[in-house]
């Protein structure tokens, strides 16, 4: 006969929930100076965009018109998915899931393969038209913040891999991630800097 103790116990053994607390920063201090320094850096190539623009008014706006902009909107499409992966993958380790959060994880790296490839043939389609970062100012900025962001996009993958690596490890429970959330923190920064640098290089004329 179960006994008023007995009835406590799977409280008592069950692994505690993590609680979100919105007074703590999320990840750690390092990462943050890493997403600032990277969002700086993201802050001068517009700032060089709207200048340049500001001096080659009508190349700035025939040059959008030359680039693959389904190429563009589709990457936008996989990194906004890619980030809903990666919130997911979070929820599914707080829930003492980590089978789930693997899965979700590498649904983000998926995502963030197809990017890259999509950016790599983008790139392809541009030389056969003969743009090149030569060809004018504005694909000078065009190649240079592209590449600079897909260089982001590869090494936020590998901090994701790293992350699956260590959920499946042992390493992050669902009451210890804090260098998911970190690795989260950098790739959800990357995907708001396509965000901003899509409607700037593919659609304002």
């Amino acid at each position: 006969m179960a006994t008023q103790t007995d009835a406590c116990l799977p409280e008592l053994t069950s692994p505690p929930k993590p609680v979100f607390d919105s007074k703590r920063v999320p990840g750690n201090p390092a990462i943050w100076v890493g997403i600032f320094s990277e969002l700086t850096e993201f802050a001068i190539f517009f700032v060089v965009y709207f200048i340049a623009r500001a001096h080659y008014p009508d190349e700035f706006n025939s040059g959008p018109l030359q680039l693959h902009t389904l190429a563009g909107t589709i990457n936008t499409l996989v990194l906004i998915t890619s980030s809903y992966f990666v919130v997911k993958g979070i929820y599914a380790l707080r829930a003492d899931q980590p089978e789930k959060a693997v899965r979700w994880l590498w649904g983000t790296l998926a995502c963030g393969a197809v990017y890259l490839a999509i950016k790599c043939l983008e790139y392809l389609w541009n030389q056969e038209q003969g743009i090149q970062t030569n060809t004018s100012n504005f694909f000078a900025v065009y190649y240079y913040t592209t590449f600079n962001h897909m260089l982001h996009v590869f090494w936020g993958s590998g901090g994701i891999l790293w992350a699956i690596l260590r959920i499946r490890s042992g390493g992050f429970t669902a009451t210890n991630h804090n260098g998911l959330i970190a690795a989260a923190c950098y790739w959800h920064m990357i995907d708001l800097a396509w965000i901003l640098i899509f409607p700037l290089m593919y659609v304002l004329r």
